[in-house]
């Protein structure tokens, strides 16, 4: 956590209240050791190495001195009294000095099995004298008391929560208006977006708001905001000022996010994108996840199949291929001194491209990879569908990357895998080129807000090229491995799948890429298996919502 105060407050001064049962008191006395804690009789005593669960006396004792000495501003002594020092006296010391705390009493609740909530009323001191702002900020929080391993001592289960219960490891509090202004965000029809409904956008609305608070119009307030490891903020938790929002337009459709947000419910650790076609609107981007990264947009995987999209469109574009022209499909293949096999072993005797495609034979692909350059499908990724150009989307983004290749690495990227990393914003985005047929840089706000230069292709796809593309990704949806998941879907459709294996994983991670007239998307579950049974259902979804 960060510890170099902007405005350092003197000591801190409390008391503490009725912890469990216990009255108001200003006696502490110092501990040693591990942690240091209650051994069960009272503070400071050395008696043989305790063993299992804390009593009740230890945990009302070790919660109520650590409770103490953080209310006197004792940040030592208190950080002595949990099992991970280090971190309770870089979190204590960042709450006095960077959350601008100036005097903190604690009530307490009734202990139970080893946990002990208690409430905080904090007064907050930012700046000094007479243009000094003050305010009382009130919460719940717990602790727990556990055994310390070496010395058998009653601690305080150190975990960043104790100071707030929104913090999470790395992450520590700040206050100030050094954040930009708030936003009041709006998608593409007015309907302002809520993170608290759209929970997804819990990521985005605070990165929107540091690109664009200012722009938008809004004034600065002074705020308690959660602060990454690496310094970003990140959500409010309290108000001492209030600003004023500025409104800012995005390309959301509130109808898709929502659609997108139900439908990656349903899986652990998935992501979903949606670009309008032509135009780069995204129209919603979703994550569920165990964390709070923003994989959608900034995830670094291996695409697996759906990479075949650009793949198909760079060897048609060669020559090499076309949808009606025979291709062998064999179970297995060899290239780069490496072997390749089809999912399930499966084969196709005298089939053409557009079968191998739409049943997505890997080896019809690695088959062809002797009869191509190692520039080849990155010069198609860049020039043709904008991969790992320089994408000015509105928030931070990675944008793609398919590396030259030589060797061994040539047949694997064709398939998607080896050194080429994707996430859904990438392939909504291919999937978006291969419908309008040209490169739309993805955006979240219109670039005339700022005027910021976006990222263009080099070329479209050349007409015919672009036609044969879109029939074998019609064919795929209609009656390939996409069609399940596609079913009951009309108009213009078109999809792929994709499965990608990953290092020291069991289960392949889950592609689907796909697009419904006006709208493409693509999804990513990890450890999903087969694209069509986790991450298909997801894009089904979110294109059945579109317009």
């Amino acid at each position: 956590m960060r510890t170099a105060a902007k405005c350092v407050v003197g000591g801190v001064t409390a008391a503490v209240v009725g912890l469990v049962g216990v009255g108001a008191y200003n006696v502490y006395e110092a501990f040693a050791g591990e942690g240091a804690g209650s051994s069960g009789t009272s503070a400071g005593t050395t008696a043989s190495r305790q063993t299992g669960p804390p009593s009740e006396e230890e945990i009302r004792d070790t919660a109520r001195g650590f409770l103490a000495a953080w209310s006197k501003g004792d940040v030592e002594s208190a950080a002595l009294l949990t099992d991970n020092a280090a971190g309770a006296r870089q979190a204590l010391t960042g709450f006095r000095d960077e959350a601008h705390v100036s005097k903190v009493t604690f009530e307490a609740g009734k202990a139970g099995d080893a946990k002990v909530p208690f409430h905080i009323t904090a007064e907050l001191t930012v700046g000094k004298g007479d243009e000094a702002k003050h305010a009382t900020w009130a919460y719940d929080s717990a602790l727990h008391v556990v055994r310390g391993k070496t010395t058998g001592k009653a601690l305080v289960d150190w975990q960043p929560g104790v100071v707030h219960p929104d913090l999470r490891r790395g992450e520590s509090l700040r206050t100030g208006s050094d954040g930009a202004p708030p936003i009041k965000a709006v998608d593409r029809n007015g309907t302002e977006l809520d993170g608290a409904d759209l929970p997804s956008l819990g990521a985005i609305l605070p990165a929107l708001r540091e690109s664009y608070g200012e722009k938008a119009g809004g004034v600065q307030g002074i705020e308690v905001r959660v602060v990454s490891e690496g310094g970003e903020p990140g959500k409010t938790l309290h108000t001492i000022v209030k600003g004023r929002a500025g409104t800012l337009r995005t390309t959301l459709d509130a109808n898709v996010q929502r659609a997108a947000e139900a439908a990656v419910k349903d899986y652990r650790e998935a992501s979903v994108v949606v670009v309008k076609p032509g135009s780069g609107d995204i129209l919603a981007v979703a994550n569920h996840r165990s964390d709070q990264f923003n994989a959608a947009f900034q995830g670094r995987l291996a695409p697996g199949s759906t990479m075949k999209v650009v793949t198909a469109a760079m060897l048609m574009e060669k020559g090499l291929v076309s949808a009606g022209k025979g291709v062998e499909c064999p179970k297995y293949a060899s290239a780069g001194g490496r072997s390749f096999h089809n999912q399930g072993m499966f084969q196709i005797n005298g089939g053409t491209f557009a079968d191998s495609f739409a049943r997505s034979c890997n080896t019809a692909f690695i088959g062809l990879a002797d009869r191509i350059s190692g520039a080849d499908l990155s010069g198609e990724a860049q020039e043709v569908f904008g991969l790992g150009k320089d994408w000015k989307v509105g928030i931070p983004t990675f944008d793609g990357s398919v590396p030259q290749s030589d060797g061994p690495d040539t047949p694997a990227a064709l398939i998607g895998q080896g050194r080429v990393q994707a996430n859904p914003l990438n392939m909504a985005s291919v999937a978006a080129t291969a419908k309008a047929g040209y490169f739309s840089q993805p955006i979240l706000v219109d670039r005339e807000l700022d005027d910021r230069p976006v990222a263009r292709a080099g070329r479209a796809l050349p007409s015919s090229v672009a036609a044969q593309l879109r029939a074998m990704m019609r064919r795929t949806a209609v009656s390939g491995t996409g069609a399940r998941a596609m079913a009951g879907l009309g108009g213009d459709i078109g999809a792929k799948t994709g499965s990608a294996e990953a290092d020291g994983q069991g289960d392949a991670n889950s592609w689907f890429l796909g697009y419904r007239n006006d709208a493409a998307a693509a999804a990513v579950v990890q450890q999903g298996g087969h694209g069509g049974d986790a991450a298909g259902p997801i894009v089904r979804r979110v294109l059945a919502a579109s317009r």
